[in-house]
């Protein structure tokens, strides 16, 4: 199958507070590409995982996610908090 044939999926998710992760937006196709580019516009970092995307589309809107994806969402979290301190600023040493 070639990437033209290929459907592309998209999943956004939200933490706020003690709270596991909720689904904030999905979708296929254009939709998906317009909700990448959104969360890139905003500096989001975006990882690409077929897997999880696709078990993640099973998950309805403003629903968190289920425990049999905890494991997997906070490797990802790991993954992005890595991408961040790594993007952060550094301060040089002056002599």
């Amino acid at each position: 199958m070639t990437d033209i044939e290929r459907r592309r999926e998209a999943v956004a998710l939200a933490q706020t507070g003690g709270e596991a992760p909720k689904v904030v937006a999905r979708g296929y196709g254009e939709l998906a590409e317009r909700i990448i580019a959104e969360g890139r516009r905003h500096g989001v970092y975006v990882h690409d995982a077929p897997e999880l995307v696709a078990l993640l589309m099973q998950v309805d809107l403003d629903q968190q996610i289920p425990p049999r994806l905890y494991l997997a969402v906070a490797e990802l979290l790991l993954w992005l908090r890595d991408m961040e301190l790594n993007a952060a600023p550094r301060e040089h040493s002056r002599p």
